[in-house]
């Protein structure tokens, strides 16, 4: 008998073979319901873990291996020829198949929790340890046998304890002809290695956890080949076009189980991809929407003419447009993190940084408008909410056994819910640098895994972030001193006083290189608003209103001459707050007054209504009306 030692098999399970002679049980954690490469007659072949650990054992003299778990009750996996399978069956065997089976001489069925039940299971595997020959046993989903692995009932605890005794009590011994000691192991299968309580495997050298991974690129590279076959046009194509999309599909699907590319495979199949959009598989596996709407031709035609669009809406600031549409565009053309080759990052990510009230969150209200035709489809997350550390629960979900987890997290519901959609993250300089951490999982791979476990993907959204950083006291008395003498701020100072501050506050403030690294050229400055755009901000405002006042109550509003030189004149005494100041403004001097006038009268519908004069009294403006 010369053991099992092919270099060809998983990691993972060559472990649990060297592990026959050192440990009595072993804990397989992670990755335990995927499918798993293993060499066959005729190449790799696709198994489930049970098959893998059974085949392991046969090679190295275990003939029988007895599966339990909390539903099939107890069955003996002995096939005479075991081969892999790619239905993703449990391989469990009913004890008369073959004539290698020695089933266990305690028949169980399905058991119901502690009591007697768990009793035979106990009495099952000391009697698989403990028996001359070789034998084995699985105990699968192990992670269900109790309701919770910190609070057993006297039963569930007796039944660990009797395991844990089990594990230290026994033994390795040869089994003529073998002459070799091994153990006969119990071989717990989990979701996650604390499911089992943690008095029981915690310190203990008898019990070996061994992680089962996640495919690496040479084994997803291995399954690809073998799963490419089903793909439309596979059969048709040449060997570079082959050779081509078996590496796109090992590439794309970074961090995914091989039962996830068996899906991507069948979907592909179904939907009659062609082979040089595999993405679009991919694409569609993770949102779960077939439908790409960043390929629709309205998408196009509208972002032809945004610039312009958005422009007429968003007053003096033309750079910050520009780039931002150039950021837009690149995503619907699939072309964000074409340089580095990666996918899965988000569509879009724009950084908007620059003075208070300057159309920041109104330009991302456009681009939603240009992106999905409809500015109010988009999430906003006001960052200042998140300024403590526990906050970070709110975006991703409370770790179990919190208040609210079964609520999971604001960002990832909003992204599972319209996987399509701009998010807005509101003064993200407020938040906390746990927060941020999140992003950088969001801004590197696309995706994020809330409390729950369940991975939310982000290659379909556009993430806009807003910052105030850079813009001082210091930044406004020079833009009011260039204002005052009838210039405008350099744009080219103000972006690097801008960039600066930004590159200080994430390096040497949060110490995040690698987020503002991510960040890379997506940083939008906006500029001070000027005399100019004021005045444009202005009109556009006082058309607003006049527009609300027709629409609720066709009333024709009209200023006299004087009252809008007034009105100008105070709306843009002070920029420091920006096209907000002004609104705010207007608001104070014509809204308020307006309205109280208009409640006081009983105007006809259809009426104009002149303001005929502007005067401001014991800090409340009055108007005039014809």
């Amino acid at each position: 008998m010369t053991g099992w030692d092919d270099r060809t098999y998983p990691v993972w399970l060559r472990g649990v073979s060297t592990a026959l002679s050192i440990n009595s049980q072993m804990v397989l954690y992670g990755n335990v319901r995927d499918q798993f490469l293993l060499p066959g007659r005729s190449g790799p072949e696709l198994c489930d873990l049970r098959r893998a650990v059974h085949r392991m054992l046969r090679a190295e003299g275990y003939p029988t291996l007895a599966v339990a778990d909390a539903i099939h009750g107890v069955g003996v996996q002995a096939e005479p020829d075991v081969s892999a399978t790619t239905d993703g069956r449990d391989g469990t065997a009913d004890p008369a198949a073959g004539s290698a089976a020695r089933p266990p001489a305690i028949k169980i069925g399905p058991w119901r929790g502690a009591g007697p039940d768990l009793d035979r299971v106990a009495d099952l595997l000391t009697q698989t340890a403990e028996a001359q020959q070789r034998q084995a046993v699985l105990v699968d989903y192990a992670s269900h046998l109790v309701l919770d692995a910190n609070r057993l009932e006297p039963g569930e605890h007796h039944f660990f304890a009797r395991c844990l005794r089990l594990a230290r009590s026994v033994y390795p011994r040869p089994a003529p002809p073998d002459p070799r000691p091994l153990y006969n192991p119990v071989i717990w299968v989990v979701e996650n290695e604390r499911d089992l309580p943690l008095w029981l495997t915690a310190g203990n050298e008898d019990i070996r956890k061994i992680a089962v991974p996640l495919p690496d690129l040479g084994v997803r590279q291995a399954a690809a080949t073998l799963l490419a076959g089903v793909l439309p046009g596979y059969t048709e194509a040449g060997p570079d076009d082959r050779r081509e999309v078996e590496k796109r599909l090992a590439e794309l699907t970074q961090d995914m189980p091989l039962r996830s590319m068996m899906a991507i495979a069948r979907l592909a199949m179904r939907m009659g991809t062609r082979l040089d959009d595999i993405d679009e598989a991919v694409r569609c596996y993770r949102v779960g929407v077939y439908d790409n709407p960043w390929r629709q031709a309205h998408l196009r035609d509208r972002l032809r003419d945004a610039t312009g669009t958005i422009g007429a809406r968003v007053r003096g600031q033309r750079e910050a447009i520009q780039h931002s549409v150039d950021i837009v565009t690149r995503a619907v053309l699939g072309l964000s993190g074409a340089h580095a080759g990666n996918s899965s990052r988000p569509r879009g990510v724009l950084f908007f940084a620059g003075p208070t009230g300057v159309g920041k969150t109104q330009l991302a209200k456009e681009l939603t408008q240009q992106i999905f035709g409809d500015e109010r489809a988009y999430t906003r997350f006001d960052m200042s909410e998140f300024s403590a550390e526990q906050a970070a629960d709110r975006l991703i979900g409370a770790p179990p056994g919190y208040v609210g987890f079964d609520a999971g997290g604001e960002l990832t519901n909003a992204v599972r819910e319209r996987p399509f959609s701009l998010l807005l993250f509101d003064e993200v300089e407020k938040a906390h640098p746990r927060i941020l951490d999140k992003f950088l999982q969001i801004l590197d791979d696309g995706r994020l895994t809330d409390a729950s476990g369940s991975t939310v993907y982000f290659s379909d959204t556009v993430l806009v972030f807003t910052s105030n950083l850079g813009v001082s006291e210091q930044e406004y008395a020079l833009h009011a001193a260039a204002e005052a003498g009838g210039r405008a701020f350099p744009r080219q100072e103000l972006e690097q006083r801008v960039r600066a501050a930004v590159n200080r506050h994430f390096v040497s403030e949060l110490n995040r290189p690698e987020l503002l690294n991510r960040l890379g050229d997506n940083i939008v400055v906006f500029n001070f608003i000027t005399r100019t755009a004021a005045e444009e901000i202005f009109s556009v405002l006082l058309d607003h209103i006049a527009q609300r006042l027709r629409k609720e109550h066709q009333l024709q509003l009209e200023l006299a001459d004087p009252v809008r030189r007034q009105l100008l004149d105070g709306a843009t005494a002070n920029l420091t707050f920006g096209g907000r100041g002004i609104g705010s403004y207007l608001e104070s001097a014509l809204v308020n007054p307006l309205a109280r006038e208009l409640f006081r009268r009983d105007h006809p519908r259809g009426d104009r209504v002149v303001v005929t004069s502007l005067q401001r009294r014991d800090d409340t403006y009055q108007i005039g009306l014809q």
